[in-house]
């Protein structure tokens, strides 16, 4: 295949709220900067939107008292004023995230829990209008849930029925966490959705979590995969074989949506990775994902272009989303949060028009 006819000005943009800025900006000076830079939409995350209830109930709109995440009453207040300001900046609240840890608990009070979240969260979204919940491939130990797929479908299954009897537009957007216990993979992920068979379940594929769990690798020097007798050639060979069964495999309708981010290589590199069971503290490809995630064409090193190729290569022309993680911010923008914005428009763009000219895998 050639070239591919899609331009980046045809593509909806999106930022992550929780991507732009630093804990001192609040949701509304993230949104101005969003909105005057040209994105059509936010990922809302669930941290901003509590630290937006907090700031409201600080201005008095909200009644005094120690907020917490599972205030659901006064964070679908909060979630009706993000609403407001979203759509008087004329954006749209795509997603709201992210849902973790949900699938797989063999524990019967856990398994309870995680669902009155999910009541909860479905509640914030009737109240932010958004009709998609992200949820991340569950990082949860591996002796607290199951190893089978087919019960990782089946809890996926009923969180998409349980938010279709809240709202039938109501859908779920299934990405893999590259240091997830099972479903670190595009593969697993994909896997599960159609165990789980529902219309409202698709995939969150994201350039970095791919990008980041099949080629790069934060615990090693070079920045790679490296298993004993592995050569450059072949992680690379066995990258593209993944890209091209991604294009295959998946149609474009069941791609919710993308995002987008690159990672720096991590000098020394962390740790290396504890064991499944480990209860101690986040995977070494979970630290990279939560403080080394730039923009692309900021300092990272992925072969995320090849990635956002696949993507487009299955046919999809739906949302991009920037969802980065870089703990450089404050040196590289510090409050300059329209700089940041613009950069992340023209970047994203960038990555789009270089997919597209690249060569077909």
């Amino acid at each position: 295949m050639p070239s591919l006819q899609v331009t980046a000005s045809s593509i909806p943009l999106s930022l992550a709220s929780c991507s732009i800025g630093l804990p001192r900006h609040t949701l509304h000076q993230k949104l101005e900067a969003i909105s005057l830079t040209g994105f059509q939409g936010i990922e809302l995350s669930f941290p901003d939107l509590l630290a937006h209830a907090r700031e409201l109930q600080s201005l008095g709109q909200l009644p005094a008292g120690d907020i917490q995440d599972d205030d659901w009453p006064t964070l679908c207040k909060a979630a009706e004023h993000a609403h407001h300001l979203c759509a008087t900046h004329g954006l749209k609240i795509l997603v709201l995230q992210p849902f973790a840890n949900f699938e797989g608990w063999t524990d019967s009070s856990a398994r309870d829990a995680v669902f009155a979240r999910a009541k909860g969260w479905a509640a914030i979204m009737k109240a932010a209008k958004t009709d998609m919940l992200q949820v991340g491939s569950t990082d949860t130990p591996s002796h607290k849930i199951t190893s089978s797929k087919e019960t990782l479908a089946a809890d996926l299954a009923a969180l998409a029925d349980l938010l279709s009897s809240e709202n039938p537009t109501f859908k779920i957007a299934y990405e893999n966490w590259c240091w997830a216990t099972h479903a670190p993979g595009w593969r697993d992920v994909w896997d599960i959705v159609q165990l789980a068979g529902r219309p409202n379940i698709g995939l969150c594929l994201d350039t970095f979590q791919s990008a980041g769990g099949e080629w790069g690798d934060p615990t090693t020097s070079s920045g790679r995969v490296q298993r004993q007798g592995l050569t450059e050639d072949a992680l690379t060979a066995g990258w593209l074989d993944s890209l091209r069964d991604l294009v295959r495999e998946v149609p474009p309708e069941k791609i919710f949506f993308l995002q987008i981010s690159d990672a720096y290589k991590v000098q020394p590199p962390l740790a290396p990775h504890p064991e499944p069971n480990d209860d101690s503290g986040l995977r070494p490809r979970g630290r990279w994902s939560h403080d080394y995630r730039p923009l692309p064409y900021d300092g990272g090193y992925l072969p995320i272009a090849d990635f956002t190729r696949a993507v487009l290569e299955t046919g999809f022309r739906g949302w991009l989303s920037v969802e980065v993680f870089d703990g450089k911010f404050e040196d590289k923008y510090g409050d300059d949060l329209m700089r940041f914005a613009e950069k992340a428009r023209d970047n994203t763009r960038r990555l789009v028009e270089e997919a597209a000219g690249m060569e077909s895998l």
